[in-house]
């Protein structure tokens, strides 16, 4: 299910077809025996379902996409900068790290992993793809185990509220950010970035 579809679902449009445009008091319950407010109950917590899944695959996706970027940067230019101002290439990737764990913990109510854990500044190759795989692995573990009533549930995010499973979508879009900018990264290097295809 796409996230269109998704909504529609749980604004009710997609309600439309199992419940009729009328329903009078006499046919309130459906042919499996619930009534209306249970049946709108369980199909919502189907689309939840879908939604999970599409949640996880995304980040699926993003977690190759992560690791095909980095693994492609050589050891020695981790801490290549391309101006005194900007973040090394293992800093980007530091940064997303910290930043997606610290939102979703703060912001949906998870225990963040890296609590009371200050990570390097500068981390090797080999360190930075095992925080990427760690972060990585909390997210599709708090998508996978949070309730229905938290991935629905409302937080703040940049001047709007949203609700957390709209979250995680932003998180991954921040990703994307760093991810693009780390593609410029290797090229000012002499490594020619694989090709990504789908999300």
């Amino acid at each position: 299910m796409n996230r269109t579809g998704f909504l529609k679902n749980i604004f009710g449009f997609g309600l439309l077809s199992l419940l009729g445009c009328k329903i009078d008091n006499d046919q309130k319950e459906s042919a499996a025996g619930l009534d209306e407010g249970k049946l709108m109950a369980a199909y919502a917590h189907e689309s939840l379902k879908d939604l999970r899944k599409e949640l996880v695959a995304a980040w699926h996706r993003s977690e190759a996409m992560t690791m095909t970027n980095v693994k492609q940067m050589p050891p020695e230019y981790f801490t290549f900068k391309y101006t005194d101002e900007a973040m090394t290439f293992a800093e980007q990737w530091r940064h997303c790290v910290i930043y997606t764990c610290g939102q979703l913990a703060g912001r949906a109510g998870l225990k963040n992993p890296y609590e009371g854990i200050k990570l390097p500044v500068q981390m090797p190759k080999d360190d930075v793809i095992n925080e990427l795989k760690n972060m990585y692995a909390f997210v599709r573990k708090s998508i996978a185990e949070m309730s229905d009533d938290k991935l629905t549930a409302k937080c703040d995010f940049a001047g709007e509220t949203i609700p957390v499973w709209r979250l995680f979508y932003a998180m991954e879009n921040h990703i994307i950010h760093h991810r693009g900018q780390c593609v410029v990264y290797l090229r000012l290097n002499g490594v020619v970035p694989k090709g990504f295809y789908g999300w």
